[in-house]
């Protein structure tokens, strides 16, 4: 389960058309790596400029609006494996430029890594990253009860 949070100012990612477009780019990361779409969550969390500060300076009154993302990666960790990070990191990246970097925004982002064992979705453990229960998961793209078995 990717979980994302985006902290934003009213000038940015007001209108649903715009979120729309940047949880589809997001779900989209984690769908072409077989993941089932329902996992991503993102959550849309407007401040007001009084209440957003970089470098201990408040954003009122600055030119460029400042977007920050964090990402909660529970489903599959990458951090321990260079190549799948850099994959991860390069669609990551792809996948936000259009929305904040284009549109002339400072942006940042983060991914945090939560132990797979302390996730479940609709009172269901999830099953093994890459398994026939898992696919049957991304193909319903819902939660079904599974059985661990070997193969699954």
């Amino acid at each position: 389960m990717p979980l994302w949070l985006v902290f934003h100012p009213p000038s940015t990612f007001s209108t649903p058309e715009s979120k729309s477009a940047l949880t589809r780019d997001i779900t989209k990361i984690y769908t072409d790596g077989g993941l089932p779409a329902f996992y991503v969550v993102v959550n849309f969390i407007q401040l007001s400029e009084d209440n957003i500060f970089v470098g201990g300076e408040p954003l009122a009154g600055k030119k460029k609006p400042f977007v920050r993302f964090v990402a909660e990666h529970i489903a599959v960790h990458v951090s321990q494996n260079e190549a799948r990070q850099a994959r991860t990191i390069k669609r990551i990246d792809d996948a936000l430029r259009p929305h904040v970097e284009e549109k002339g925004y400072d942006w940042e982002w983060h991914v945090d890594e939560t132990p797979r064992a302390l996730w479940k979705i609709s009172g269901l453990a999830p099953p093994p990253f890459g398994s026939k229960a898992e696919k049957e998961w991304y193909d319903l793209n819902r939660p079904v009860a599974w059985e661990e078995k070997e193969g699954n």
